[in-house]
């Protein structure tokens, strides 16, 4: 037994000793903890600033990530606040509910000094169809013209502007009748805008120069997004009174009206604005386009529509463009194509010279290669350019023993020096374009324009009333005209005084008139003119009959044009009848080509 007890001692000594070293530990020991605590608190301190590192950095990179994303978002805002849209909305109105079932009119201004023959085509009073909107606005007119002259400053012309200054009463009427009138214009200096916005008419002016370095040309009326117009001429007494302009009417079709109304909202947001938005707002973009016209009837005829502009900086997406339209409308013709315009110049600048060749080129495919007979009949003026001339003999020599290829070209030639052919427009056998640029490159490239495409269906039975039939009317009614001039092959003709001059001595004798391709022989003139001038009253019987047609087309719907023997809306008229020169002794129009075109205000006092 004893042994056993001496290794239980044993054993128990040796966990004494075990025991007392956990207990007591030698000065090396405890500098060694020491150190090992000291080096858990730098590598605590360390993770810590290591961990405050990271803090700062990720705050750092949320900071710039915030200030791009506000960056981002002021950047969105200027874009977007570029154009401001009409806050208003549009009741409602949708490219599915719209009106389709619509009524078109011709209008035109003649003026007094042109006379055509007795059962020649005529059509409503410009004058007369600018007031019948008036009548019918509701709510709200909106008007882009890229000029405002509703008087004339000048003795000789003090007749000839009253209804000019008389549209000028009208616009100032529409407050006192709880009616908005909103007008956008380029940069122009108009005492007439300025008496407009006195009389509570919004005005916001476009500065084009610094977004295109071009003007706005475009010319139409939109009533109440339900009616409007389109056309050559401006809000100016000469194109009421002393211009042969021409246009259309359009009412009750929202269609149209709303898509136009767009175009006017994009020019009313550009006010104050120094750059071209590189998107544009959704409630800008149109309803149709040249892929995808609007299907309505025009005075119970099928027809197919659509809105276009220029230029290209100012067409947001799926916006045909002007030269689009004219494209689509040359390309789809299959027997004839009409062009009556101002001037016709295929070059991007007339003093740079260089070729453009966009609208050339497709008269020359549809010459050539489809054998589509095609009429230029170009305003002859003092600010005709000579290269004109090049390029219409260019175009003619092109059917030089070619069969079945025809190009006529002819001049309007007014017998008065202040006259002038303003109409700008296309028509075929299918389908008119009607706008508010000539055919010169630098037109669509720098300038804001809108037009009007009507196209009807081949399989139409009925095309006596049609749209498309009654330009084509108009046009040949010109062209047949005695103030037209052929473009001959041993003689160049000269757009100046002196042309007109000799012109006027070489036909000073009564002309025989065609009306059309089927007639037997001339037909008789219409009234001559005496040289006294037109009295005070006459010119009171005149204004009388107008006031009477404006009246009794107000009370009626607007019907389809007719012929001037025949009635519209319960009346005869026949605006070309009573007519008489003004004043023989006016004289020129000393104003350049860019001037007299686009209709801007005179520079010096005493031009016209």
């Amino acid at each position: 037994m004893e042994p056993r007890k001496t290794r239980c001692s044993a054993g128990g000594h040796a966990s004494m000793g075990q025991g007392l070293s956990f207990g007591f530990q030698p000065p090396g020991a405890a500098a060694s903890s020491i150190i090992t605590a000291v080096q858990q608190q730098e590598y605590s301190a360390s993770v810590w600033l290591r961990r405050r590192e990271k803090l700062e950095h990720s705050q750092q990179k949320c900071i710039a990530i915030f200030a791009l994303v506000c960056c981002f978002a002021v950047l969105v805002a200027l874009i977007f606040s570029a154009v401001d849209v009409w806050g208003e909305d549009e009741d409602g109105i949708t490219e599915e509910n719209c009106s389709k079932n619509c009524s078109v009119v011709l209008v035109e201004n003649i003026p007094d000094s042109i006379s055509f023959s007795d059962n020649s085509t005529s059509h409503l009073p410009l004058s007369v169809g600018l007031n019948n909107l008036l009548d019918r606005a509701e709510r709200v007119v909106e008007i882009v013209s890229p000029v405002w002259l509703l008087n004339s400053s000048e003795f000789n012309f003090q007749l000839a502007a009253k209804q000019g200054r008389d549209l000028l009463s009208r616009l100032q009427q529409l407050k006192a009748k709880g009616i908005q009138l909103k007008i956008s214009s380029g940069e122009v200096d108009s005492a007439e805008l300025e008496t407009l916005a006195n009389h509570y008419a919004e005005v916001h002016k476009v500065n084009m120069t610094a977004l295109t370095n071009g003007n706005i040309h475009s010319s139409f009326w939109v009533v109440d997004r339900k009616h409007f117009y389109i056309g050559s001429a401006s809000t100016d007494w000469r194109s009421l009174a002393t211009r042969k302009e021409l246009g259309v009417l359009v009412y009750n079709c929202t269609c149209l009206a709303l898509d136009l109304h767009r175009v006017f909202s994009l020019y009313w947001g550009l006010q104050h604005k120094e750059f071209i938005p590189t998107f544009w707002s959704k409630r800008l973009f149109p309803y149709f386009n040249k892929d995808k016209p609007v299907n309505l009837s025009f005075n119970n005829t099928e027809a197919e529509a659509y809105i276009s502009s220029s230029p290209d900086a100012f067409i947001p997406k799926d916006r045909s463009s002007d030269l689009e339209a004219i494209s689509r409308v040359i390309q789809q013709a299959r027997h004839f194509i009409y062009i009556s315009i101002i001037d016709y110049l295929p070059l991007l600048s007339s003093s740079t010279l260089r070729y453009w060749s966009r609208i050339d080129s497709l008269i020359r495919e549809a010459l050539i290669l489809r054998k589509v007979r095609i009429r230029l009949l170009i305003s002859c003026w003092e600010k005709t350019h000579p290269l004109t001339f090049n390029f219409i003999w260019s175009l003619k020599s092109l059917c030089m023993e070619q069969g079945n290829c025809s190009l006529e070209a002819k001049f309007f030639s007014p017998t008065q020096k202040h006259v002038m052919n303003h109409n700008r427009f296309m028509v075929s056998d299918r389908a008119i374009y009607l706008g508010n640029l000539d055919w010169v490159g630098k037109e669509f490239t720098y300038n804001a324009g809108a037009g009007l495409v009507i196209s009807h269906p081949e399989t139409i039975k009925e095309r006596n009333n049609s749209v498309v039939e009654q330009l084509r009317a108009v046009f040949e009614r010109d062209w047949f005209s005695r103030y037209t001039r052929t473009l001959q092959n041993d003689k160049i003709p000269v757009c100046n005084e002196h042309s007109v001059t000799n012109y006027k001595a070489s036909h000073s004798g009564p002309v025989p008139i065609r009306t059309g391709p089927y007639d037997n022989g001339p037909a008789p003139l219409r009234n001559r003119h005496n040289a006294g001038g037109l009295t005070q009253d006459k010119a009171a019987h005149h204004d009388d009959r107008l006031r009477k047609i404006s009246q009794q087309s107000v009370a009626s719907e607007p019907v389809p044009i007719m012929d001037s023997h025949q009635k519209r809306a319960g009346i005869r008229v026949n605006h070309l009848d009573d007519r008489r020169v003004q004043n023989h002794n006016i004289p020129a129009d000393p104003t350049s080509q860019s001037t007299e075109s686009s209709g801007f205000r005179e520079t010096s006092s005493g031009s016209l």
